[in-house]
């Protein structure tokens, strides 16, 4: 297999004025993947698999974000979490309906539970970025799913995005505000997965 690379961003202090943020490089393959299924999950439906909706956790460890999204009490879930290592515990299957959008438009599509994957980045983006081990385990586990169910890279969104679109469409109706994955996180993860689908395709052509 051809090792490809990708761009991943790296932590500085602010300064003034600002230096331009330095860059690393990051391989996008053999990441570890471990098993965490959750008991909560729609036993009566199949996801249809249309979209990614992109989440960061908010929790301080991933210990406990596992823990949230595995308790019967609590009731959320989500497909896969992404340690800031890139160590992905895989929670369900593409095909299973998981709790992790609630209140919810996809580009018209509502109960985006039903209909996409949920990807937990371990941590809070409104505090720290994603790490590029992050990033790259992630769209080393995305590109097959992207791939089987011919996602539209536009349907790949945030959670923020899609609940926005819920209140716009229902501002009668009370869903509060969901800021996970940042914006600018969610760019940068975006400009990434685009760059390594044109080195991907540029690689296989050779």
């Amino acid at each position: 297999m051809a090792a490809v690379w990708f761009i991943r961003q790296q932590s500085q202090q602010e300064e003034q004025p600002k230096v331009p943020v330095q860059r690393t490089y990051e391989k996008i393959m053999g990441f570890e993947e471990i098993n965490y299924p959750t008991p909560n999950y729609d036993k009566k439906r199949k996801n249809e698999v249309k979209g990614i909706v992109l989440h960061h956790t908010g929790e301080p460890t991933v210990e406990e974000s596992l823990e949230i999204l595995s308790s019967p009490e609590r009731q959320v879930s989500t497909h896969v979490v992404i340690d800031t290592n890139g160590t992905r515990y895989v929670m369900a299957a593409p095909t299973v309906v998981t709790y992790h959008a609630g209140l919810s438009i996809l580009h018209g599509m509502e109960h985006c539970n039903y209909c996409t994957i949920g990807v937990e980045f371990q941590g809070n983006t409104l505090e720290a970025p994603l790490t590029g081990k992050q990033i790259a385990s992630a769209i080393e586990y995305l590109l097959p799913i992207i791939e089987e169910y011919d996602i539209p890279l536009d349907n790949i969104v945030t959670h923020e995005m899609v609940r926005n679109a819920y209140r716009e469409k229902y501002p009668e109706k009370y869903s509060d505000i969901k800021v996970d994955i940042t914006p600018g996180e969610y760019d940068h993860f975006m400009q990434m997965l685009h760059t390594y689908l044109i080195i991907r395709k540029r690689v296989s052509e050779l």
